[in-house]
């Protein structure tokens, strides 16, 4: 969920029981509101386990639409089970909410990472997209389209891996010869034929897809306007301005996602196959001569190509360094030191 105005509906009570088992939760901090509930952290009390409560009140489950969303969210979401997709772990009513229990996800979203730097660097666009293509390969394999992704629906957990989470609005792919031709979703992240009526199938989710990665790397959605009928000309035409700090691989990248046409673009299992996404990983294994420094001129940093194992918390909101566990072994093995491992004690030798 997203910030947005959930409305004046007071908050549940500091407890929450699920009557149904019997179980007791406690409220916490608030995480997000969208646009008919709102989400809170939730401690199971005897447990102590975490989770993420969505709360929506039931009067407003009786609203058009809304009770539909909330209920194929349940549906979809209960059956998956995906590292990089938010799970569900129960649902429960009470006299006044409706609540969707889900895995926390304490980071907040890349959309609140990116309010907070501005905009993010390739390594770090890599790391977090492999992980989302990942999941939307699961959910295309179980013939499900997300219909709205956008980096308030990517949520980071506590250790730094992000997942697909709101399935609100998601679909059973349309069968053969048939097409769901909804206008839903968010208008910046809508593809050509989704305005035109053509369908929303999985093609629709990587040009959103390909939105976000653009988002991240830019600061900005590549289709902006003040009006709506401007914005949608801009969508339909495929014409997006490309700042020049931008690798060629990760416009090209950018390219393949936003094809006009739906069937040029890539599916999930080919995107992770794409040069940005391939190359080279590490890029202490080439030696330490000729390594790029910082701009203060001391530490190596990494170049473009690498890709990070994981993230620190920092990132959240300052652009991590890159000097990472493999290359500053390499470094200390070139100045002809003892590599220490994490733990402290002296890493094994290492085969030439």
């Amino acid at each position: 969920m997203v910030p947005g105005s959930a409305g004046a509906e007071p908050p549940p009570g500091w407890y929450l029981r699920d009557e149904g088992t019997g179980t007791l939760y406690k409220r916490g901090r608030l995480l997000g509101e969208g646009t008919f509930g709102r989400c809170y952290q939730v401690t199971e009390v005897t447990s102590g386990r975490l989770y993420a409560a969505k709360v929506i009140p039931r009067a407003r489950l009786a609203a058009v639409g809304i009770g539909d969303r909330v209920e194929r969210e349940r549906e979809l979401q209960c059956r998956l089970r995906h590292p990089h997709i938010v799970r569900l772990h129960g649902h429960f009513t009470d006299r006044g909410h409706f609540y969707l229990l889900l895995e926390l996800c304490s980071r907040g979203s890349l959309a609140d990472i990116l309010r907070a730097r501005g905009r993010l660097t390739e390594p770090e666009v890599r790391y977090y997209l492999r992980q989302l293509l990942s999941g939307l390969r699961y959910l295309h394999g179980h013939g499900l389209v997300h219909r709205d992704l956008k980096p308030s629906n990517f949520l980071v957990t506590e250790r730094m891996r992000v997942k697909i989470g709101d399935l609100g609005l998601a679909q059973r792919a349309a069968p053969p010869g048939r097409r769901w031709g909804a206008l839903c979703g968010t208008p910046s992240y809508l593809a050509p034929e989704v305005l035109d009526r053509r369908g929303h199938a999985a093609p629709a989710d990587i040009w959103a897809l390909g939105c976000a990665v653009y988002t991240a790397l830019t600061g900005h959605a590549p289709f902006e306007a003040r009006h709506r009928p401007e914005l949608f000309r801009r969508i339909r035409s495929a014409r997006y301005p490309l700042p020049p700090g931008l690798s060629p691989r990760a416009r090209a990248l950018i390219a393949h996602m936003l094809q006009p046409e739906p069937a040029a673009r890539p599916g999930p299992a080919r995107l992770l196959c794409h040069p940005f996404l391939t190359q080279v990983r590490d890029w202490a294994t080439r030696g330490t001569r000729g390594t790029p420094r910082d701009t203060r001129g001391s530490l190596p940093v990494a170049p473009q190509g690498f890709t990070p194992h994981t993230l620190p918390p920092r990132a959240c909101h300052s652009v991590p360094i890159f000097v990472g566990q493999e290359p500053l072994c390499w470094i200390l093995r070139g100045c002809g030191c003892v590599p220490v491992t994490p733990a402290g004690g002296r890493a094994p030798p290492q085969r030439t």
